[in-house]
């Protein structure tokens, strides 16, 4: 049985991506709903991969620096899929094509990009 990846929502990503994800049989979180507004990128990511979610996220440059950085320690994060900022629907869409392509466990220490 294929493992599908839980996914965590960076806090600028559109909390109506949560919905339209959930809606799709997807276990979503979000920075809101787990108290990590205002956090910063590191911490985020920490987070996401103690609960073992995928991050996703609209900052590129940050995240890809972190990635860097998790690589260099030799540590492994659960996956960031950067999503470019465009029509929520379609993000839905493409997120949903990923994880639908690759299980979690491929997904994990990658950075993706949608």
């Amino acid at each position: 049985m294929k493992l599908i990846a839980s996914v965590y929502l960076d806090e600028d990503v559109d909390v109506f991506l949560a919905v339209l994800l959930q809606s799709r049989g997807l276990d979503v979180a979000s920075a809101r709903e787990h108290g990590q507004l205002g956090r910063q990128d590191a911490e985020q990511l920490r987070h996401a991969t103690d609960e073992g979610r995928v991050l996703v996220t609209h900052n590129r440059g940050d995240f890809e620096e972190l990635h860097r950085m998790y690589i260099l320690q030799g540590e492994v994060h659960s996956g960031i899929i950067i999503a470019a900022r465009r029509n929520v629907r379609l993000l839905c869409d493409r997120i949903i094509y990923l994880l639908d392509t690759l299980t979690a466990d491929e997904i994990e220490g990658q950075l993706l990009y949608v």
